[in-house]
């Protein structure tokens, strides 16, 4: 069979699939989910869900430092890969060996299409239809009226542009990007956060871990401006992350 990745490129898969590799972690536990752990061969350092011990013995490395060799040892016969948090020359690499589909999310509607796909190729569109309906019964859009800054990094501080996943997200949540005339992931600085006057900052989880201490440290320079910290693997793990954790902390 031949499918389109979400990159557009072709992907011949010659037999039926028995040994997957994931080396993303929001898709290694969408193929739990979908049912098929028993398929998954291989998974990087960061795929903790939903089963750290049972992973723990697949690692072939970090997502952006994958351990090529091991891989291909494995001698997969589906690579699931993405754009973004993987790197280009090593996905090539392994493009040589085993078919490798890369999945490329910018929006919630893309994640449901990577969902989608994925079920076809792997003959469980049944699952991956339920999951589909079930995300969209829990993320209806709602009207965007609490203007945010979603902060991601620390030293500096970085946030979200309005062409990243997270910032469609936080729309679907009800929350209005300040930094949504921005690209990517650019870097601001206290000042200019209460410059843009938001109702609320958000301090991820991930990639940087923030706490109680930043929390308490970014409060006292933003006056009137509330903090919270928020749960990064709901905004920015496209799949199934969702049904299964909360945005923010309380």
């Amino acid at each position: 069979m031949i499918y389109n990745d979400q990159l557009g490129n072709q992907i011949r898969i010659n037999s039926t699939l028995s040994r997957i590799v994931s080396v993303v972690p929001s898709i290694t536990e969408l193929l739990f989910d979908l049912g098929l752990e028993d398929k998954v061969v291989g998974c990087t350092k960061f795929c903790v869900h939903p089963n750290k011990p049972y992973l723990t013995k697949r690692m072939i490395g970090g997502t952006k430092d994958l351990n090529l060799e091991k891989i291909l040892k494995l001698n997969p016969d589906l690579i699931l890969a993405n754009k973004e948090e993987n790197v280009k020359n090593q996905i090539e690499f392994l493009s040589e060996s085993a078919p490798v589909w890369v999945s490329d999310v910018k929006t919630f509607d893309d994640s449901l299409s990577m969902i989608e796909q994925i079920g076809q190729i792997t003959a469980t569109t049944k699952q991956a239809t339920e999951i589909v309906n079930q995300l969209n019964s829990t993320l209806k859009p709602k009207k965007t009226s609490i203007k945010v800054v979603y902060l991601i990094w620390k030293d500096p501080y970085m946030t979200v542009g309005g062409d990243t996943y997270i910032s469609d997200m936080l729309n679907r949540c009800s929350y209005i990007n300040v930094f949504a005339d921005q690209n990517r992931y650019p870097i601001v600085t206290l000042e200019e956060i209460s410059d843009a006057n938001p109702d609320i900052v958000l301090l991820s989880s991930e990639p940087y871990p923030f706490k109680n201490e930043h929390l308490t440290a970014i409060k006292s320079a933003l006056k009137n401006i509330e903090v919270r910290l928020a749960d990064g693997e709901f905004f920015s793990w496209y799949g199934s992350r969702q049904l299964h954790v909360k945005p923010i902390e309380s």
